[in-house]
Order: C-alpha cells, then structure tokens, then sequence
C-alpha cells in the first residue's frame, strides 16, 4: 500500500475492504489497459463514496498517475460513457447534466439513481 494520501490511497483501501466498488478497484490497480483502468477508477471511487456523496474525474485521474493531466480529457469522456449507460449522474453546481450536452468546467459523478444534485 502507498505511503501517500488521496485517491490512490482511497483505492487500495477500496480494493482491502471488499465492499462497494472492490471489484472495479482491482481492476484500476492492475496491469490492464489504461482506458479500462480509468473507467474502473471512476465507478470504483463512485461506488465506495456512495449515495451521499460523488467524485470528480480527475479523483480517477490521480488515482492512476502521478501525471494525471493528461488522463483527464479521458476521465471525463469515460464519465459521459458512463452517465450514458445510466451508471452514473454527472452533476454540476447542483444539477445533473446531460452526457450528451455541452458543458465545461468542474463536473462531479454520482451513482445513478440517487438525489437531485
């Protein structure tokens, strides 16, 4: 297990509990393709965090590397992929956005079926 804290942390620790998310944790910490690794990120921290709470795509983005911004156009493509298939919301300020909308700035991920914002 890593020394450091944050994303890669919250992971591995993820991935030790066997709960919510433990599978996809496995997935993001290994040796697969990136893309796989990320998607697996994103529903991994998704579903850990749970109902109340959400993520944001650069949380999976750090989670695999330490240079991480050039993950991120990939985290948030992958969040809409995501959102698509009714996985996950994609929220901003409050309100859920539309996969296929245009938006910019921060976004957050939440599991699908739960609240408003």
């Amino acid at each position: 297990m890593t020394d450091r804290p944050g994303p890669r942390r919250e992971l591995e620790r993820i991935r030790e509990s066997a709960g919510p998310g433990a599978d996809h944790s496995r997935i993001a910490l290994g040796a697969g393709p990136l893309r796989e690794r990320l998607r697996a990120a994103i529903l991994a921290l998704a579903f850990a965090r749970g109902a109340g709470s959400s993520t944001c795509p650069s949380d999976a983005a750090r989670a695999l590397s330490d240079d991480w911004r050039p993950l991120l156009p990939w985290a948030r493509e992958l969040a809409r992929e995501l959102a698509r298939a009714g996985d996950v919301r994609l929220i901003q300020r409050g309100r859920s956005l539309d996969p296929d909308g245009e938006w910019e700035g921060p976004i957050r991920i939440r599991l699908a079926g739960y609240g408003n914002g």
